[in-house]
């Protein structure tokens, strides 16, 4: 008997997926695959596989399937990555506790390395808001041991979330109350930011919820919590163009609505790392999940640009 892909927790969880779509299996062999990035202007999705330090590039082909290259390596423990609004690719890497910006002519730039005078723990996640700032969170991850990045002390007193302004590159700490913050993903009129703690990832007592902020420049207030998951963590999250919100899990992606209830989960079956939408309508969820890379056809647009 072939397993479910799809639990429908509220009907209107049949008009965001299409019945009649495979997920289908794009790449495997990775140790931790992580921070998948869309490139709509190559037609390549770019993917961290952790433990392997390297970045790889899947690019599509005609008929929907594609070709799996080596984009980086050394990768230095690459995980989250994003692209600003001018296209570039922006990565969050645990080995050397920084993000950095790929420049046109492939040179790196460093955006954040230390706050306060200290180092990070090791930028995990990063997004970024059309003023042109950038967000990241700060979990110890990297610097827990020796698999995802260099077994380390923390420096910083908090596991923070930042802010990288636009225009000066000054970096704010936003928030210093999480657990372990992981995954982000602004709402599509970017008033709304909501942010993973996964801190049950080593301690079942711990956080595994998403908690939403209101965004008010380079501020957030209202705290509250938005969506509680209930197979393993959140980690990775996106945002559609409706604003229901999809969070990775470990039973597959769990789909919320605006509200915060769950309209259901697409099943995958591996435990599920990250995504994001891409293809050339964004409407192909892409899903790095434990060694495997996957997607599958929706029937939404994500709301991640560019």
């Amino acid at each position: 008997m072939t397993a479910p892909l799809y639990q429908i927790d509220d009907p209107a969880f049949s008009q965001l997926i299409v019945c009649s779509a495979l997920l289908d299996q794009l790449h495997s062999g990775c140790r931790w695959a992580e921070g998948p990035v869309w490139f709509d202007d190559l037609q390549c999705l770019l993917f961290s596989d952790i433990p392997n330090q390297r970045i790889l590039r899947w690019t599509a082909d005609a008929a929907g399937g594609g070709a799996v290259s080596t984009f980086r390596q050394p990768s230095h423990f690459s995980n989250g990555q994003t692209r600003d609004r001018q296209g570039r690719l922006v990565t969050c890497e645990h080995g050397l506790r920084r993000v950095t910006r790929t420049e046109v002519d492939g040179s790196l730039t460093v955006l954040a390395e230390t706050y306060q005078g200290k180092r990070l723990n090791s930028p995990n996640d990063v997004v970024v808001h059309s003023d042109g700032s950038l967000w990241f969170t700060d979990p110890t991850y990297g610097i827990l041991s020796d698999y995802e990045g260099y077994r380390c002390t923390p420096e910083q007193p908090v596991r923070g979330v930042y802010r990288i302004d636009g225009t000066s590159g000054e970096i704010a700490c936003v928030v210093g109350d999480f657990n372990q913050p992981n995954g982000l993903a602004f709402s599509p009129d970017e008033r709304t930011l909501y942010i993973a703690d996964s801190g049950a990832s080593h301690d079942d007592s711990n956080p595994r919820h998403i908690r939403a902020f209101d965004v008010d420049g380079a501020r957030l207030s209202n705290n509250r919590e938005f969506a509680l998951i209930d197979a393993g963590i959140p980690d990775g999250i996106r945002t559609d163009l409706a604003g229901n919100l999809w969070s990775s899990a470990a039973d597959g992606v769990h789909c919320f609505a605006p509200d915060g209830h769950r309209l259901g989960k697409i099943l995958v079956p591996e435990a599920v790392a990250n995504l994001t939408f891409g293809g050339p309508r964004r409407n192909r969820l892409f899903i790095t999940a434990t060694t495997s890379l996957y997607a599958i056809y929706v029937s939404t647009t994500g709301a991640q640009r560019p």
